[in-house]
């Protein structure tokens, strides 16, 4: 059963500048497509409005783990929660980790890995997993056009 997900990406921006567009919370919704609330703490939950097309009345959470500078960011969520009449708070959550690293020339390498799909109810693993695997090719290619325009 696999548990992970990682996809990466070169983008042609500073390490602080890929920083900020991942945990100010504001423009991590831009480029992620939801309107969040909260500011990123770790601790705390960010709650808001997903913005994409055909999801406006879902609502997203995610539970800040961690923030090490320029480094790591990280995050417990419910993957694939698309369904507003289902209560997933007693689902174990999946750990999101963006891993930063600085490139020769000033770039930045970006890794994501979503990991615990092994832990979802049986029910939901293969949509959770399928949905998550296209929908972070997806969120690399927004946050690789995002920091292009803004830097």
């Amino acid at each position: 059963m696999q548990d992970r997900i990682e996809k990466q990406v070169e983008l042609k921006a500073p390490l602080a500048r890929v920083w900020r567009a991942l945990t100010d919370y504001q423009q991590f919704g831009s480029w992620f497509g939801v309107r969040l609330e909260q500011p990123f703490v770790p601790g705390q939950a960010s709650v808001g409005n997903i913005t994409y097309p055909g999801y406006e009345h879902l609502r997203m959470r995610i539970e800040i783990k961690t923030m090490e500078p320029e480094k790591l960011f990280s995050f417990h969520w419910h993957p694939y929660a698309i369904d507003a009449r289902v209560d997933y708070s007693q689902e174990t959550p999946t750990l999101v980790e963006f891993h930063l690293r600085e490139l020769p020339g000033g770039g930045t390498l970006l890794r994501v890995i979503e990991s615990g799909f092994a832990q979802l109810p049986p029910h939901r693993y293969a949509d959770a997993l399928r949905m998550n695997d296209s929908g972070w090719s997806q969120q690399m290619a927004n946050i690789a056009r995002y920091v292009a325009r803004e830097s």
